[in-house]
């Protein structure tokens, strides 16, 4: 059973929570240093082209205009993995991306310029799909990468997961019952879109210290990533408070690059702030991916080989692509336990623009493209999905290599409980009636059900460090580099810290994101706020109580062992009526302080099971989530508000709803997103949200001090496969595209043919 805490567990006000709702919490937009600029980007209307002339005499002679770049004047930074995208080339790759950079006093000047530069291009052919990239005598984008195919980068050191080979394949299929086969895709490109567009406003203190505001996830990675991106001058990273990102928003290099390249050029800080259709149709989307192979299977469901290629989409350029392809190939070893492995992995560039970090970071795209094989082989072996998905996840005791290339030996927990409490609660036995049959028939109605699972080891991912100072006024400051994107997770901190203080809440605050003040961090992603973060604040917060100890001790006559501390008075334990101050033990005129840190450790994954129930209309294709179920353990609950907003978030930013209508349509005889708006891009609204519940086991993990694990980000991945699995069964025919637009179903179900 959890323990009862003080602050952990109970839903408590978010420290953001008044200047959020009154309008005082400063975001990218708000901010406004002396003397800014106006920066825009004049982009490209075509896929693919080279520009063979440009003319900005007229734009740079324009009132309030201060600069205008092309890729004949730019700084040499670049980007990407292998570094291989400069900040403007004389080679455009999709429609929409950059040509020319302007600065001007005002928005409207700076756009009125735009309209001024004369571009004369030479149109070359576009690629759309992953295997015609690669034919011979394909559109080549990158000259670095011939047949598009991108090259091999060590994101995660020397063995960085590219592939995942191990054991006799052959020998697998043969001991194989079932064996299933084919090829499919998860390639609607999904858009996760915060609401917040991306923005980043550069000023450069001297020609060596550049300092970034920007509306980001992970306050460091500006500095972080970009320093070697651009010679390794001293960056100074501040992040603002970030109106959502979904993993996009980790950071925005091009972003950066233009407004860095713009104040460079005039002296004066400049803001690059993305319109929204510029959102949509210039910045990250999910990577396209295709898997082209097998799974044998034993007729206990045991998991005899698995084997295939996996092709993957990465659009214009390669920035973050090899780590979440290193990441993926360790989520499909967790949920795929199995002796016999042969993936193989192609990253493939294409004319669109490009992918980025989004919530579910390769995994989802790789689990998303297995899932049809998967049903198909499931199906053969007539096997219910849960106790499938039940005896194939990686269990304490198990192994898998990670994105590392090192093998780890999961001592986490056993998620049967929780998967089993969890089907409970969706009556998962009376609604599942075999594959491909409706759970109830109304008329042309027919409701399906299906299952989904997935699970992460990056909770525990990379390095962070904290510092906690103790003021003798009894309150207590956290330094980390920690941004806010919605989630409430800089709370969240707040009172692990002060539970370990036993400060009231409101007297335990945070630095602002900025690395000049704060020790590094990793970033909020992979889940790994509550367990690598938290670690170095715990560790930071008890530090800091052992010095205050220590100083108190003499004070007190007692040994610093002896000693409690409650509200900023310390006191015997033995004894509490002997008792003094903080500012007694440490002086009105010094602090104490703590420092924590927290060391990669990928041996603790967490998992979660998604239930779904839909109903589809067969004469008219029309999809309805009727309700979602959530499974899983945190080990202890920090805050019950987050954690049910975070698993809440399955739905949509590229989530569940990739299953039924969220896509990026591009035209591809012109290039064009055919859907860069909130009407054609389909999002979910409030009103047709579904019945969603959530089942939260707290059973503890060896994490630390508070035995919990972050979940938040995972929430997404098992919902497009739980989805196509429904709709199967509720039609009675295996579906495998996503999304599962009533075109598609009706087109599957044979009442329309297919419109080309």
């Amino acid at each position: 059973m959890p323990q009862d805490y003080r602050f952990l567990g109970k839903a408590t006000p978010r420290k953001d929570a008044l200047e959020i709702v009154t309008g005082k919490a400063k975001y990218i937009d708000d901010i406004r240093p002396a003397a800014m600029l106006h920066g825009k980007v004049l982009r490209s209307p075509y896929p693919h082209a080279e520009i063979r002339h440009i003319d900005t005499a007229r734009a740079e002679a324009l009132a309030g205009v201060k600069a205008v770049l092309t890729y004949k004047n730019v700084p040499p930074w670049r980007t990407g993995m292998p570094k291989h995208m400069p900040v403007l080339d004389r080679k455009v790759r999709f429609v929409g991306d950059a040509v020319a950079l302007v600065a001007a006093e005002t928005r409207e000047a700076a756009a009125g310029a735009l309209d001024l530069i004369e571009v004369a291009y030479e149109k070359m052919p576009a690629v759309y799909d992953m295997e015609a990239a690669l034919e011979p005598g394909a559109p080549l984008l990158h000259e670095d990468f011939p047949n598009n195919l991108v090259s091999k980068f060590p994101a995660f050191g020397p063995k960085t997961l590219t592939k995942v080979v191990r054991g006799d394949v052959e020998k697998g299929f043969e001991d194989a019952d079932f064996i299933s086969a084919g090829t499919f895709g998860y390639e609607n490109v999904a858009n996760p879109l915060p609401i917040e567009p991306p923005g980043v406003i550069a000023q450069w203190e001297d020609d060596h210290r550049l300092t970034v505001w920007s509306g980001t996830q992970s306050a460091s990675w500006h500095r972080w990533i970009m320093q070697s991106k651009m010679g390794f001058p001293d960056i100074r990273a501040i992040t603002t408070q970030c109106g959502g990102s979904f993993g996009s928003k980790n950071y925005a290099p091009q972003c950066l690059f233009y407004a860095a390249a713009l104040a460079r050029v005039t002296g004066r800080a400049v803001k690059v702030y993305y319109s929204k259709d510029e959102h949509f149709g210039a910045f990250v989307l999910r990577l396209g991916s295709r898997f082209r192979g097998r799974i044998g299977i034993k007729k206990d469901g045991t998991v005899t080989a698995v084997a295939g290629t996996w092709m993957v989409d990465t659009g214009s350029y390669s920035d973050m692509s090899q780590s979440q392809i290193a990441v993926g190939c360790g989520e499909a070893q967790l949920m795929l336990k199995c002796e016999n492995w042969d993936l193989a992995t192609r990253l493939i560039c294409t004319n669109r623009c490009a992918s980025g970090v989004i919530r579910g970071f390769g995994g989802q795209e790789l689990e998303s493209a297995l899932a049809p094989i998967l049903a198909d082989v499931m199906a053969q072996a007539e096997l219910d999905p849960v106790q499938f998905f039940m005896k194939n996840y990686v269990k304490p005791g198990d192994g898998y290599v990670w994105r590392e290339g090192k093998h780890w030996t999961c001592r986490g927990k056993d998620y049967c409980a929780a998967m089993e409490k969890g089907a409970r609660a969706f009556g998962w036995k009376d609604k599942w009636k075999g594959w491909l049959k409706p759970t109830a028939v109304d008329g042309a109605n027919r409701i399906g059900v299906g299952v989904g699972i997935h699970g992460n080891a990056d909770v525990g991912e990379d390095d962070s460090e904290a510092y906690i100072r103790l003021n003798a006024d009894g309150t207590a400051t956290i330094h980390a580099s920690v941004s806010e994107s919605g989630m409430g997770q800089r709370s969240n901190l707040c009172k692990m810290a002060a539970e370990v203080l036993q400060l009231p809440l409101e007297h335990v605050h945070m630095t602002p994101p900025d690395t000049l003040v704060n020790p590094f961090d990793f970033g909020l992603v992979g889940s790994r706020g509550t367990f690598a973060v938290g670690s170095a604040i715990i560790g930071a917060a008890q530090d800091a109580v052992q010095k205050l100890f220590e100083l108190a001790a003499p004070k007190l006559g007692a040994a610093p062992q002896e000693l409690e501390t409650v509200d900023g008075r310390i006191f015997i334990r033995e004894n509490p009526d002997r008792v003094i101050s903080w500012s007694k033990a440490i002086g009105i005129m010094h602090t104490v302080t703590g420092f924590g840190t927290h060391k990669a450790d990928y041996s603790v994954p967490n998992f979660i099971i998604l239930f779904v129930e839909v109903e589809v209309d067969t004469e008219t294709g029309a999809l309805k989530v009727r309700k979602v179920l959530t499974a899983t353990d945190v080990g202890q609950i920090i805050d019950p508000p987050s954690l049910a907003g975070q698993l809440y978030g399955a739905l949509g930013s590229a989530g569940l709803d990739t299953a039924v209508f969220e896509e990026t349509v591009i035209d591809r005889n012109s290039g064009h997103m055919l859907n860069m708006n909130m009407t054609d891009y389909k999002w979910r609204t409030f009103n047709d949200l579904p019945e969603f519940e959530n089942v939260i086991l707290e059973t503890p993990f060896p994490t630390h001090r508070f035995k919990a694990i972050g979940v938040g980000e995972i929430s997404t991945s098992p919902g497009p496969g739980a989805v196509l699995m429904a709709v199967s069964n509720a039609v009675g025919l295996h579906l495998h595209h996503y999304p599962l637009t009533p075109d598609r179903i009706l087109e599957a179900l044979g009442r329309v043919e297919r419109q080309v």
